[in-house]
């Protein structure tokens, strides 16, 4: 693939940029004679994209969507070959990321990861489940209620799972999303509408394990290894969910005991039935170059599809690069796979 200019759009970031090492100092030297290596800081997901560009041979360079007009101005007149878009939000809007994407539409601009579509039909919950429920792909029955109007409703029994049907990353998922009686299930709603003024989505809950799939690709698309978040040594009385304490509370017990694996366990049926699921969902909701599927896979041998991520976490740590690694493919090979199936749209 030829050099390319490629512009690395991303949000504000939440905190900032790590700080510059200090300048080396003298230290003892060790018994074996030589000194401790500095600790290195991690790098987010773009600085380690912007690193395997400039392997690749391309021109990188960031451009902060700060939510302010400005900023989209300036996205138009970068000049960009590409976009590799990180974005998942406007403004602090996470059901904005559909117009970000519909917007390098209407520039003429190549973009990775999905559309404005996809971004769309994945966001909404509820919609995402009747999709599926069309498709035969197994998902828990639900409901959504927003200000004493129910939009939509399966009968469904308790344990249920209360959560705002449009929000990214666990947001409004914690150890009182899952209900067992009518008046914690009504708080919850309340909760819910009071704090995010969103419908909230009510599903059953499916006890069993916490599987993702991580799908690269798009006319064939590959299933990689398949990924399970291990939700079983969470404090006693915890529900075995994925909240923000599990994925973003470093300092709590719950993230501490969490951790995210390849699945070494199912057996060649099993695995071929989870990864099935997660083709069918993917393109049931039409995305594109790279995404993830979660799952549930309870005792019976049954799968439930919970939620689909377009665009999901490239961070060397999360876990798609985690099944992407497990499939035999480096960092820039992931990278340039992704890159070049944008390149391919435009040419």
């Amino acid at each position: 693939m030829a050099n390319l200019k490629v512009t690395i759009l991303h949000e504000a970031w939440e905190e900032g940029p790590p700080e510059p090492e200090p300048e080396p100092v003298k230290t003892p030297r060790s018994k074996d004679g030589k000194r401790p290596r500095k600790k290195k800081h991690p790098l987010y997901d773009r600085e380690e994209i912007f690193e395997a560009l400039t392997k690749l041979g391309h021109t990188p360079s960031y451009h902060l969507l700060d939510g302010k007009n400005q900023s989209l101005l300036a996205l138009a007149r970068t000049g960009a070959d590409l976009v590799f878009n990180l974005t998942e939000s406007y403004a602090g809007d996470d059901t904005m990321d559909k117009n970000i994407a519909a917007f390098l539409e209407l520039l003429h601009i190549p973009y990775t990861g999905s559309g404005p579509q996809a971004h769309y039909l994945a966001q909404d919950k509820s919609v995402a489940k009747k999709i599926f429920d069309f498709h035969k792909i197994k998902t828990p029955n639900f409901a959504t209620s927003y200000k004493g109007r129910t939009d939509h409703a399966h009968d469904i029994e308790f344990p249920l799972i209360v959560k705002p049907v449009s929000e990214d990353g666990s947001i409004g998922i914690d150890s009182g999303s899952v209900v067992d009686s009518v008046k914690e299930l009504m708080e919850r709603i309340h909760y819910i509408d009071e704090e995010f003024d969103s419908p909230a989505l009510i599903e059953e809950y499916i006890e069993g394990r916490e599987i993702y799939a991580a799908i690269l690709g798009n006319d064939n698309p590959e299933v990689l290894p398949l990924i399970e978040l291990d939700l079983s040594k969470l404090p006693k009385g915890m529900p075995r969910i994925a909240g923000q304490d599990v994925k973003f509370d470093y300092e709590t017990e719950a993230y501490k005991v969490t951790k995210s694996a390849p699945v070494d366990d199912l057996d060649e049926e099993a695995t071929k039935k989870v990864q099935d699921t997660a083709l069918a969902a993917y393109r049931a909701l039409k995305l594109r170059d790279y995404g993830r599927i979660d799952m549930r896979l309870n005792k019976e041998g049954e799968v439930y599809v919970i939620e689909a991520n377009p665009n999901p976490w490239l961070a060397s740590a999360a876990e798609f690069t985690m099944a992407a690694k497990k499939a035999g493919y480096s960092y820039t090979d992931m990278i340039d796979k992704i890159l070049g199936m944008a390149r391919a749209r435009s040419m």
